[in-house]
């Protein structure tokens, strides 16, 4: 199968409760905006020349395969606090891949988001890529009775 290759990206982020694990997971998935497509995950890497879509589809096609680099958690653990987060690093030659990162845990907000990045920075830095941005988007839940989060970088064209 020849796919083609995706020419812009967005950033998509949800959280919920849910009857079940699946059924929290899919709760995130409609909150950020994608709950009605077929998400393809895929490994994590922007394509060159990848532009941001902003404001991003109001509506994607329902059924859609799409590519998604994502992180997810969730848990059944009333009062535990989930997050996930992904990071994107943008190189300054917009000839060069950019390089998406995904972390999950079952901590703070604010510590999933700063590992995340650091993730990205270091990968870039493996890659001897000069940064010109990097770009974040996390969730956070404390878990009612059944929880989840998702974060993702939507590849479109």
């Amino acid at each position: 199968m020849i796919v083609k290759t995706p020419t812009k990206f967005f950033l998509v982020s949800g959280s919920s409760d849910g009857f079940s694990l699946l059924n929290a997971f899919d709760g995130a998935l409609l909150v950020s905006g994608v709950g009605d497509t077929n998400l393809v995950r895929m490994s994590s890497i922007l394509p060159p020349g990848c532009t941001e879509i902003n404001p991003r589809p109001a509506a994607l096609p329902q059924g859609a395969l799409v590519p998604v680099a994502y992180a997810s958690l969730t848990s059944d653990a009333p009062g535990e606090i989930i997050s996930a987060a992904v990071a994107i690093g943008i190189p300054e030659d917009p000839n060069l891949a950019g390089l998406i990162m995904e972390y999950s845990a079952r901590a703070e907000e604010s510590i999933v988001l700063e590992q995340v990045k650091k993730m990205a920075e270091k990968g870039m830095e493996l890659r001897k890529r000069p940064i010109k941005e990097i770009m974040a988007i996390s969730a956070t839940y404390r878990v009612v009775d059944i929880g989840a989060v998702f974060a993702g970088v939507v590849l479109w064209d």
